[in-house]
């Protein structure tokens, strides 16, 4: 037997064989419908129109550190035109309420803070520059 089931606005057709259907006080049973041959799906809505990417920042020439997963930038632990070491701190990202702490991969200088504190980043985007 065939069902018709709205939830959250949205009407799904259930099909149960056998057994009984429990009904819930948060669904909304409509009625058997019998159906001789297949139901076309519903048209697709309209895609969401995709925010305009912002302005791209010219990167300094050197070596980009970009991070390592998607998240918010937090903070930066150098400063534009610091000399740092191989495995010094560069910068914080959190990810799922976990602070990721990110480290310089080579002895350099900071050429430039790519970055904003605050800004969401996603993988692979350049965060600094080092020389």
């Amino acid at each position: 037997m065939k069902y018709k089931v709205s939830l959250n606005s949205r009407v799904y057709e259930v099909e149960v064989e056998r057994g009984e259907a429990i009904i819930e006080d948060e669904y909304d049973i409509v009625a058997p419908v019998a159906v001789a041959a297949p139901v076309a799906a519903a048209p697709a809505a309209a895609p969401a129109v995709a925010p305009a990417p912002a302005a791209a920042v010219a990167v300094a020439a050197g070596e980009p550190v970009p991070s390592p997963l998607p998240g918010t930038l937090l903070s930066f632990k150098v400063a534009q035109g610091q000399a740092v070491k191989e495995g010094q701190l560069l910068f914080i990202i959190e990810a799922m309420k976990m602070e990721n702490e990110v480290v310089s991969p080579r002895d350099g200088t900071v050429v430039q803070l790519v970055g904003a504190t605050g800004s969401t980043v996603s993988t692979g985007d350049v965060i600094l520059v080092l020389a």
